[in-house]
């Protein structure tokens, strides 16, 4: 859904896209560099398995291959979109003009799309691991440099949710391997900002809400204190959101003093 097209006589996506200046490529090693560092100095212990990360039992009992059910849901869905939207897939190839960019983790049970009720066009997306924002990604600062600098949405979302695996295994030192040890590296730092307070709660489940609770609050002022975002911010009152997904609940919670869940008028198609 958030493909890499622009809005129409905005700006258009290279097929090829060129490699990033030095001066990117040299911020991007930069991050690298100090995660890995980071990582290198915190403790560690002995190598464990993920934790709850999967499920205990299949999802699905079809006995269908999960890339046979793509295929085929597809096929599905594009016959159902030609019938109740004929012209949607035409207009959506002219170009795009999403309202919303929204940031959020990689996790299965949060599709973006389906719990906010959108079609596609609504939102430009980007989702990582544990939904982790910081200064000096490549990645994220791309993002909001296309979506916002170029595409301008209204909106920005950073979006958390409950039972995350990655907050669940940034509540220890696990080793995790190379990769996972050093992109959890700042929210492991952030638990330890926190650690008397994450201490003083009950359960594991609670202790990763709350920790996933702080990543969005930082995830949020780092994402304000873009450059980018500021100057949208300024010119043209673009708003950044912090919101908090139940999955027992399928419901958005808004962190913070906001008072609606969704900002009024968003969708225009409504």
């Amino acid at each position: 859904m958030a493909a890499a097209g622009a809005k129409q006589g905005k700006l258009k996506t290279p097929i090829a896209p060129p490699p990033p200046p030095s001066s990117m490529r040299s911020q991007s090693l930069t991050l690298a560099r100090c995660l890995s560092s980071a990582a290198a100095r915190a403790p560690v212990s002995a190598a464990r398995p993920l934790q709850h990360l999967f499920p205990t039992a299949a999802m699905s009992a079809t006995g269908a291959d999960a890339f046979e059910r793509v295929i085929t849901g597809n096929k599905s869905y594009a016959r159902r979109s030609a019938q109740s939207e004929p012209q949607l897939w035409q207009t959506l190839a002219q170009g795009q003009s999403p309202e919303v960019l929204w940031f959020g983790c990689g996790d299965s049970r949060v599709p973006e799309t389906t719990i906010c009720d959108c079609k596609p066009g609504d939102m430009f997306v980007h989702r990582n691991i544990a939904n982790v924002i910081v200064p000096g990604d490549l990645s994220s600062e791309s993002i909001i440099d296309f979506a916002v600098g170029a595409v301008k949405v209204k909106r920005i979302v950073l979006c958390g949710h409950t039972q995350c695996g990655g907050a669940i295994n940034a509540l220890n030192d696990n080793d995790l391997g190379p990769a996972l040890n050093a992109w959890l590296q700042p929210l492991r730092d952030l638990r330890r900002r926190h650690q008397h307070e994450i201490d003083q709660i009950d359960s594991v489940d609670r202790k990763a809400l709350r920790l996933a609770e702080l990543n969005v609050r930082q995830g949020v002022e780092t994402i304000r204190a873009n450059a980018t975002v500021r100057k949208a911010m300024a010119e043209r009152g673009v708003s950044v959101h912090g919101v908090i997904f139940d999955i027992s609940s399928g419901e958005l919670r808004v962190l913070g003093d906001q008072t609606q869940a969704v900002p009024a008028g968003l969708w225009q198609h409504r």
